[in-house]
């Protein structure tokens, strides 16, 4: 059974997650938690453990802005096996029997969870409920945009669609890290948040690796030596690794439920002002478009502070130069 209902309203941020409330109360993206490959991962690991295997009862969609597709329609789901559970770059696969495929990206405020069968439901900002005998998952969203999607395929060469061609940084080899670094030239910040050049990195995770890797976020790729890529790549892997045992650990077999890009055991991202782990300097940020790069001045750019687009205009000759200066 398919049913469709009005749209929810509600925030359901993360218990103690400032920023996380901070974002959800100005429901804008400037301190946005969109899930990345450690977490798309936990949360692949959690649904397999749960739902592959089971058979879609029902499925309940509380928004029609949630689904994206009309064929295959979305009845067609029901009463199919969950075959597999896979990532696709930062979408969730559900395969079906009778390749059928659901496809979700969560974007910024979208959530997962799961209750067991007879459970209290999740009610606030549920996008869609998919009932199975052993427990219910519920979409949820915070804010009042609508940005988490559903796609429906009704054959695997259909997911090509949603492959936007960036390398598993898990997966390559150093010269073909080395190779997507270099095939275009922008700041190494935007490299490794593009799709199309790697997978499943975003925001946060990219604040990490280019603190472990000792780099600045806007030196360009075509600047870095060859011991630079290498210092990024094992840095790329290790905090990548490194976050999904944490994660996985955190979540010790249970529904991952407090799914956030903002952590007290981060280096630097989301922790402007505080004191970099490594050095102690105050960790420093740059606000650009929808996004916030955080930093170490000490450790990344041998001490000059980057321009901020909108404070260093605004305060031109008073800008500081450099961490000591500030």
């Amino acid at each position: 059974m398919v049913r469709h209902g009005a749209r929810r309203k509600g925030c359901p941020a993360a218990a103690g997650d400032r920023a996380t409330k901070r974002w959800a109360a100005a429901d804008g993206p400037i301190f946005c938690p969109m899930p990345e490959l450690p977490d798309i991962t936990v949360y692949v690991e959690a649904l397999a453990a749960r739902v592959v295997g089971q058979t879609a009862e029902e499925i309940r969609l509380h928004t029609p802005f949630l689904l994206r597709t009309v064929d295959p329609p979305l009845a067609e789901l029901v009463g199919r096996r969950v075959a597999a559970v896979d990532r696709l770059g930062k979408r969730i696969v559900f395969a079906f029997d009778g390749d059928r495929f659901a496809v979700i990206h969560l974007m910024i405020a979208g959530r997962l969870h799961w209750r067991v069968r007879g459970a209290k439901p999740v009610k606030a900002n549920a996008l869609a409920d998919v009932v199975f005998s052993s427990g219910t998952l519920t979409l949820t969203e915070a804010g009042t945009k609508r940005r988490a999607s559903l796609h429906l395929a009704s054959a695997r060469a259909a997911l090509a669609e949603f492959t936007r061609g960036g390398l598993e940084p898990l997966d390559a080899r150093l010269d073909e890290f080395s190779e997507r670094l270099r095939r275009e030239s922008h700041t190494v910040k935007r490299s490794l948040t593009d799709p199309r050049l790697f997978s499943g990195i975003g925001n946060a995770y990219s604040d990490e690796i280019l603190h472990r890797a000792r780099l600045s976020p806007v030196k360009l790729t075509g600047r870095l030596t060859d011991d630079e890529i290498a210092a990024l790549f094992e840095a790329t892997r290790g905090t990548l690794v490194e976050w999904t045992e944490r994660l996985r650990a955190e979540a010790a077999g249970e529904f991952p439920e407090k799914v956030t890009a903002f952590r007290a055991e981060m280096a630097v991202h989301g922790k402007f002002g505080q004191p970099c782990p490594v050095c102690g300097t105050p960790v420093q940020r740059i606000r650009y478009a929808d996004n916030e790069t955080n930093y170490c001045a000490r450790c990344q750019t041998d001490g000059k502070l980057l321009a901020d687009r909108g404070l260093s205009r605004l305060l031109k000759q008073d800008w500081p130069k450099s961490i000591d200066e500030l």
